[in-house]
């Protein structure tokens, strides 16, 4: 694996120099957010931010993405193929939190049996550039509680640590090497890698809020109809804040849009946290109030997932916990039944 030390007055040119070559996205302060947004001058970027507003999953799996268009004919339908083809595209400054989702998204997409070909289109063609978390950006993150860390290198092709005066940066991958070019030839030594794991213990330690992730995997095995389910929803609107803001939930609905002959298979995000979710033709709903609805979201995350897979489907973001209108916290749901 390759590693060089770069200057911090060199990183914007850097950015610069691949955004002139391809598309590169990166976090930008957008009014009050910060959002990952197209860039073409590295000065824009931003390298100091505590993370960006919504998880970068769009990238990959889009809100809303064309899978087909058909039009009919006198002699019956024409398709056309997948949806346009991604472009090479660089994911610059992605904390470690969300390149891990990628990860974990990967096993749901890219399955041995079934593969999703937009997705892994878009995934395949985008290089990952991951910026550590040299301190949490915020009291609600707990990475460290479901298999990640500040400087986790999952999901990512290249890993940028701020080392104080330099950043490290750590070519993981096929596509991250190809990136060489960009990054100078300063090798790191032996002391980047000593101040590394330095940082990390430190940024690990600093994380306060800890959850019983693994522990509640023998309740949720033995308790589907247990009591408790009565009482986390309650406050609960239905809103599915939770879910988009989510960096690794996946829930889509599939519709059709037609307009004369011309017609267009879309799919688009939608959310365990809606009524019409599992709504059947007949009229059944199997989950039919938000007691189900809340017990599969928690279910699928630290069991269903991990049983089909063996990662927790949650990376520690606290992106749900920040959002939520109501203040639900997924973390004290986790406190409370690993007391039960």
């Amino acid at each position: 694996m390759e590693k060089r030390l770069i200057k911090k007055d060199v990183l914007a040119g850097i950015i610069g120099r691949i955004a002139g070559d391809m598309n590169l996205f990166a976090p930008v302060l957008d009014e009050d957010n910060v959002l990952f947004e197209p860039v073409k001058d590295g000065n824009t970027a931003l390298a100091n931010y505590k993370n960006t507003k919504n998880a970068p999953k769009a990238f990959f799996f889009p809100r809303s993405e064309t899978l087909m268009r058909y039009a009919r004919k006198e002699k019956g339908m024409e398709f056309a193929g997948l949806g346009e083809e991604a472009g090479q595209a660089v994911l610059f400054g992605v904390r470690p939190c969300d390149a891990r989702s990628f990860a974990l998204l990967d096993l749901l997409f890219d399955q041995e049996k079934y593969k999703d070909p937009y997705y892994i289109d878009k995934r395949g063609k985008t290089t990952v550039v991951a910026m550590s978390c040299t301190k949490p950006p915020y009291s609600t993150c707990f990475c460290t509680s479901v298999g990640g860390s500040p400087t986790s290198a999952d999901g990512a092709d290249i890993l940028l640590t701020d080392l104080g005066d330099a950043y490290l940066a750590e070519f993981l991958t096929d596509k991250g090497a190809a990136l060489l070019k960009y990054f100078g030839d300063v090798k790191a030594d032996a002391a980047a890698d000593k101040k590394k794991e330095e940082i990390a213990a430190a940024s690990a330690g600093e994380i306060k809020t800890t959850i019983p992730a693994r522990e509640i995997k023998a309740f949720l095995d033995a308790n589907f109809e247990h009591p408790f389910w009565d009482t986390i929803h309650r406050k609960c609107l239905a809103c599915g804040t939770c879910t988009f803001m989510c960096p690794t939930c996946h829930c889509f609905d599939i519709q059709d849009e037609v307009k004369g002959a011309d017609g267009k298979r879309i799919r688009n995000w939608d959310s365990c946290m809606f009524p019409l979710f599992t709504k059947e033709t007949s009229g059944h709903n199997p989950r039919p109030t938000q007691k189900e609805r809340w017990r599969q979201r928690f279910m699928h995350k630290f069991r269903y997932y991990v049983d089909m897979f063996g990662p927790i489907a949650c990376v520690g973001c606290g992106r749900c916990v920040m959002s939520c209108p109501v203040n639900i916290d997924i973390r004290k749901i986790a406190q409370d039944i690993s007391k039960l």
